[in-house]
């Protein structure tokens, strides 16, 4: 089935607008890509300054609206972001699945030994405190990567995806491939991205909305935060780990696929 358009717009823009060329739509992807590599590239790893990775994080989720509109769609449209109501039913629901898989994964870690109890923990009080800033930096960075690795190649990339499985691989590839920082790590850490990817892309063809796959990846980025907080542990067994992360984004796709109609 080719990729969802919303209503009254073709698949490569507004009504009546050129269908901008396969170079402008590179073009379109690689200053996204830029920006968001820079945040930990320049911020995080030069710099070393979470202000600078921090705004430069929020620069390129800004800069997603005028590459869309340069690409002569009406904003975040061109992501598969479409504000219907519906959406942040999927958001919410998406988000506390994942938030409550992240969390009962490090406390199924615990008990089997695969992670070990860390100092630091944080009383429930300091952690309602600052669910605020959690939010928004986890939400900031999990968006811009699913607008980067999902919702460009669904929508503004301008690919008739006439199967499912074929952007479910691009996308989970592409997803791969943006964690320029972590791939010296080597095949393990690959299957363990890509285990993510396959779950978040399916959510999203699924559903023919970003939103899910938003969802999803947000709350297992915020469920990580708050057992920061609240289950400070260490890792004891990576294998162990990873494991534990792959059966608990099974979980997610089962739910995904239960809960939503194939398009």
């Amino acid at each position: 089935m080719s990729a969802e358009c919303p209503p009254g717009h073709a698949l490569d823009g507004l009504p009546g607008s050129p269908a901008p060329s396969l170079a402008k739509r590179i073009a379109g992807f690689l200053v996204l890509f830029a920006l968001y590599q820079s945040a930990e590239g320049i911020g995080g790893r030069w710099l070393h300054s979470f202000a600078v990775q921090a705004g430069l994080m929020a620069l390129a989720l800004l800069a997603t609206w005028p590459v869309a509109r340069w690409l002569g769609w009406p904003g975040w449209r061109a992501y598969a972001l479409e504000p219907r109501r519906a959406a942040w039913g999927w958001l919410a629901a998406s988000l506390l699945l994942a938030a409550g898989l992240k969390l009962a994964a490090v406390r199924l870690g615990l008990a089997l030994g695969i992670y070990v109890p860390a100092a630091g923990a944080m009383p429930a009080s300091a952690v309602l405190a600052g669910l605020p800033m959690l939010l928004a930096s986890t939400f900031v960075p999990s968006v811009t990567e699913d607008i980067l690795t999902r919702g460009y190649p669904l929508r503004a990339a301008g690919i008739a995806w006439r199967h499912g499985p074929a952007f479910v691989l691009a996308s989970t590839a592409l997803y791969v491939a943006n964690h320029v920082y972590r791939l010296h790590l080597g095949p393990r850490e690959w299957a363990l991205l890509a285990s993510y990817g396959l779950v978040y892309a399916t959510a999203a063809w699924r559903t023919g909305s970003l939103w899910p796959a938003v969802g999803l990846h947000w709350g297992w980025n915020l469920g990580n935060s708050l057992a920061d907080g609240v289950l400070p542990a260490a890792t004891a067994d990576a294998a162990g780990g990873a494991t534990l992360s792959v059966a608990m984004h099974a979980a997610m796709l089962l739910a995904v696929l239960a809960l939503s109609r194939r398009r």
